[in-house]
């Protein structure tokens, strides 16, 4: 795997708010601090176990199931309007005053925007921040309704804008260097024109760090063109070894160095003292979904209906419907129609996978040492090259990875104990 330590980002968003459990100090601390207090809290504790960034996720077609529901407190600043809520780019914008070198990572679509105004606001953030800023690039899976009467286009045609839009950006950040003189991009292509150059010179530290989220045939070709990350959605082990060579194979192939791109999955982590009381929270953390609302979600998501099947049935590759039935997500679609293919689990298996639970992360449960190991075996078997951290089960949880995890992952030579920059390229080792 070589000598690089991981690469360790935190998503701030309320993850161990899902389920049906009593308020805890999570949701004392959002109700006490306010949305934008919460969020530089989190930003601070992950600064100080050295993370390379923190990082905040949009939902351009409205927040996802429960997150504007307000809180058994009935405030307003509760955990799940810190999760979604605000713009990500100005809450960041925030939180680069209250931290000093923490990475931070915004999103913002290239359906719904245009190129210079994604453009300058990122340089703005990475001034704010003073080269801190990074880019996560979504095409959007929805939220058309919100921006015009025109339908989404087809994943094709946001792939190909995609390309367009960040070749467009990075144009635009070249074309007023700092200390030298802003030139004229004069883009014509297929979706823009854009004349520039841009009217914010590029910061000093160096170009801004791209992160990209679709793990699809065409995620993943655009991916490898120009991402130095990928989030990658990635239930098993077996999954994170085929996306990351894949991803390095394609990397190669448009004449980048492997290594140029790292694939870094959401590890959802559930964290106690014991696995006992790890695996509780696990339970009480999808505790809300019965089998009737997981036998829609694998409706939803393959567009296979098995609601009439007993648990213990076999689920077979010869059930599952034509690969070209339209489908929301087709990221997920393929991992969940990769396993039934691949394992033909029975019903109760398939109902208890983590896509169809809500999440097509990896998921760990169990103690500090539990997690580590899961962490050690999955980069030793060159499955990943760091992950996104999301907390699971309670504010607890979230203090143990802090607390515990981290400082174990610096002492194996995992992870750094300094910083060694102050910026986000420098984080993650590219100019």
């Amino acid at each position: 795997m070589g000598s690089r330590h991981l690469t360790i980002g935190l998503s701030l968003t309320a993850t161990w708010r899902k389920g049906t459990r009593p308020l805890d100090e999570a949701d004392a601390e959002a109700s006490r601090k306010g949305t934008i207090g919460f969020n530089v809290e989190l930003a601070k504790m992950a600064e100080n176990a050295k993370l390379d960034f923190v990082f905040k996720p949009d939902f351009t077609g409205g927040p996802p199931s429960g997150a504007g529901q307000r809180s058994r407190t009935d405030k307003p600043a509760s955990p799940e309007n810190a999760a979604v809520g605000l713009d990500p780019l100005l809450m960041l914008a925030a939180v680069s005053q209250e931290t000093d070198k923490i990475g931070l990572v915004t999103t913002a679509s290239t359906t719904f925007n245009p190129p210079y105004q994604v453009a300058r606001q990122l340089q703005s953030l990475n001034w704010m921040s003073n080269g801190r800023a990074g880019w996560n690039i979504v095409t959007s899976m929805d939220g058309a309704q919100n921006f015009s009467d025109e339908p989404l286009p087809s994943p094709e045609a946001r792939y190909r804008r995609a390309a367009e839009f960040t070749d467009v950006v990075r144009d635009l950040w070249n074309s007023n260097q700092f200390g030298g003189d802003a030139a004229p991009i004069d883009h014509r292509g297929e979706f823009f024109s854009v004349r520039g150059p841009l009217a914010i010179p590029a910061h000093p530290a160096g170009r801004i760090p791209l992160f990209q989220a679709g793990a699809s045939d065409a995620g993943r070709d655009f991916a490898a063109s120009v991402a130095d990350a990928i989030f990658g959605a990635i239930p098993d082990l077996a999954a994170g070894i085929e996306l990351r060579g894949d991803l390095r194979r394609r990397a190669a192939q448009k004449g980048r160095s492997p290594d140029d791109i790292r694939v870094l999955p959401g590890l959802y982590f559930f964290l106690a003292r014991t696995r006992e009381e790890a695996r509780e929270l696990h339970r009480l953390g999808h505790a809300h979904l019965g089998r009737e609302k997981r036998v829609e979600s694998v409706r939803s998501i393959i567009g296979l209906d098995i609601g009439e099947m007993d648990d213990d049935d076999r689920v077979m590759a010869s059930f599952l419907p034509d690969p070209q039935t339209p489908v929301r997500s087709r990221t997920h679609a393929d991992l969940l129609r990769r396993f039934i293919a691949e394992n033909e689990p029975t019903v109760e298996e398939l109902l208890a996978r983590p896509e169809v639970v809500g999440s097509a992360h990896w998921v760990s449960v169990g103690t500090v040492d539990d997690v580590i190991q899961d962490i050690v075996t999955w980069h030793e078997a060159g499955a990943i090259d760091g992950f996104i951290s999301l907390p699971g089960g309670s504010w607890g949880s979230m203090q143990l990875f802090f607390e515990e995890l981290m400082p174990r992952l610096s002492e194996m030579g995992l992870f750094r104990k300094e910083y060694e920059g102050s910026s986000l390229g420098a984080h993650l080792g590219i100019g």
